[in-house]
């Protein structure tokens, strides 16, 4: 599979929301708002700073998208990914679709099965065996797409039974803005996570523990594509987002740029460029300048 592209290319901005203040992120999405190369714009979703096994500073992602989506209007708004052990998938269905609202039809909803140990212990946050994650990511995903549908858009609603997360005429009303409501990109990376984004995501997501490492990456999406081949599914219906750190020096823009086209060359529709959080709006000029608009000539 040569993961050439038949569509250009998406390039987008991520300010993770750990070691940051608020004021810094606020200026950094308003100035990325004015930035036309930058297409969307990307948080994680930690409830800690990931340097520390249980503490330090870090802000709510859900909260903090909806709160920056008026800054960079036009935009594309995701997460690489949302944690499902720290949100009731109901509850996130209902966030995601007042979010789909708010940024006229330009939310993605990015879900993982969630892993960082430090922060649910800290918070009491239950961290299951990594198997009945994944059995509850799974079960998260149909909820989420049952909410997002017509039967649940008036009453009498959706009722499904479910071992972790049953629906009892349960309706999501006013409903999305989008048809089958907003995309869902998932971030599985082994057997069963894979195989769950192969039937049922609109998008996958390159973590950021792999950011800029396009040897994974083309290892995963042929895993990904041969996955959807076995099951009649077409690989172009499949997003591929692809992530970069960009640093602080010359020479991280540029071991950045070269990241990227790799990323680009192995199959990514859409390019992350992650700035560091406090260096705020300047970190992201840099990073405009020197690896995003470079990026989009080469590109196309």
């Amino acid at each position: 599979m040569t993961g050439a592209q038949a569509v250009p290319v998406r390039i987008s901005f991520k300010t993770s929301p750990q070691r940051v203040d608020w004021a810094t992120v606020d200026a950094t999405w308003q100035l990325a708002g004015e930035m036309p190369v930058f297409e969307g714009a990307w948080l994680n979703d930690h409830l800690t700073d990931l340097a520390d096994d249980r503490s330090g500073p870090s802000l709510e992602a859900l909260t903090m998208a909806a709160t920056l989506a008026h800054r960079v209007p036009g935009k594309w708004i995701g997460h690489g990914v949302l944690a499902n052990t720290f949100r009731h998938p109901a509850v996130l269905a209902k966030a995601a679709t007042v979010l789909d609202h708010a940024t006229g039809g330009r939310f993605i909803l990015g879900l993982g099965a969630g892993w960082h140990e430090g922060e649910h212990r800290a918070f009491g946050i239950p961290l299951p065996p990594v198997g009945e994650r994944i059995d509850r990511l799974e079960s998260a995903v149909e909820v989420i797409r049952a909410l997002f549908g017509e039967a649940a858009a008036a009453p009498p609603g959706v009722t499904r039974p479910d071992p972790f997360y049953p629906l009892y005429e349960a309706t999501n009303e006013p409903p999305p803005l989008t048809p089958g409501g907003p995309p869902v990109y998932l971030g599985g990376q082994k057997r069963r996570g894979i195989a769950l984004a192969a039937r049922a995501a609109d998008g996958w997501v390159l973590p950021g523990v792999n950011a800029g490492d396009s040897v994974y990456l083309v290892d995963r999406r042929d895993a990904l594509f041969r996955a959807m081949e076995a099951t009649g599914r077409d690989p172009a219906s499949l997003a591929i987002v692809g992530q970069v750190n960009v640093g602080p020096s010359a020479g991280d823009r540029r071991a950045a740029l070269d990241q990227a086209l790799a990323l680009a060359a192995a199959g990514s529709t859409e390019l992350v460029l992650g700035i560091v959080p406090a260096g705020g709006p300047e970190a992201l000029r840099l990073a405009e300048r020197e690896v995003a608009i470079p990026l989009r000539e080469r590109l196309g």
